[in-house]
C-alpha cells in the first residue's frame, strides 16, 4: 500500500476512534478488538447505540421528526416582506406595485387566504386581536380604518404607506392604531 494511502487510512481510523469516543457509549464487554497497523488496537462494539432525537435519523419506536409549519399570517408576512421596496400606486394590488390594502390582500392571497379589498373592509373581517397579543402577519389598521399593514414583529409593521414612498417596514407607533385582526 502506498505511503499516502496508509496515512489516509490511519488518519481516518484515528478520526473515527476519536469521534466514537465522544459520541458513542463505552464499548460493552462483547466488543471485538481491531488492530490497524501503525495506529493501534481498538475495541469495536458489536452494536452501536444512536442517541434519540437526532433530526433525519428515524429509530424504531421513536416519533418521526416533523418540521414546524408556518401559519397563514406568517406566510402572508413573508410575502409582504418580499415586496419591500416595491412602488406605492393607489388602487394597485400587486404583484409589482401596491396600495396599503392591496399589499395586505395580495400577501394573504399568497398564503391561500382571500381577504376584502379595502382597508375598512379588512378591519371588519377576521378576528379582533388586542395589541398586546399581536403575532407576525396580523393585520393592523390605522387612521380609523383608512390604512392597513401587516405586523412584522418587534413593534413594526410592513405597509405600502403613501405616494412616492415604497413598501417599507416602519414602527407601529409612527401612526395612530385603530385595531388589529387575525385571519
Amino acid at each position: 500500500m502506498a505511503k499516502t494511502a496508509k496515512r489516509a487510512l490511519a488518519t481516518g481510523a484515528v478520526g473515527a476512534a476519536i469521534t466514537g469516543a465522544f459520541l458513542l457509549p463505552a464499548a460493552p464487554a462483547s466488543a471485538q478488538p481491531i488492530t490497524i497497523p501503525g495506529v493501534g488496537t481498538f475495541d469495536v462494539p458489536d452494536t452501536v447505540q444512536i442517541p434519540q432525537g437526532l433530526p433525519g435519523i428515524e429509530l424504531p419506536g421513536a416519533p418521526p421528526f416533523v418540521a414546524p409549519q408556518k401559519t397563514a399570517g406568517e406566510l402572508a408576512l413573508d410575502a409582504a416582506l418580499s415586496k419591500v421596496g416595491s412602488p406605492y400606486v393607489y388602487g394597485a394590488a400587486g404583484p409589482n406595485a401596491f396600495d396599503c390594502s392591496g399589499l395586505v390582500k395580495w400577501s394573504y392571497a399568497e398564503a391561500g387566504v382571500e381577504l376584502p379589498r379595502t382597508s375598512g373592509a379588512q378591519l371588519s373581517a377576521g378576528t379582533a386581536v388586542s395589541m398586546d397579543e399581536l403575532q407576525p402577519g396580523d393585520m393592523i389598521s390605522f387612521y380609523g380604518g383608512g390604512h392597513s399593514g401587516l405586523y412584522a414583529g418587534d413593534g413594526n409593521v410592513v405597509h405600502a404607506s403613501t405616494s412616492g414612498q415604497p413598501v417599507k417596514v416602519a414602527p407601529i407607533s409612527s401612526m395612530p392604531v385603530s385595531g388589529a385582526r387575525r385571519f
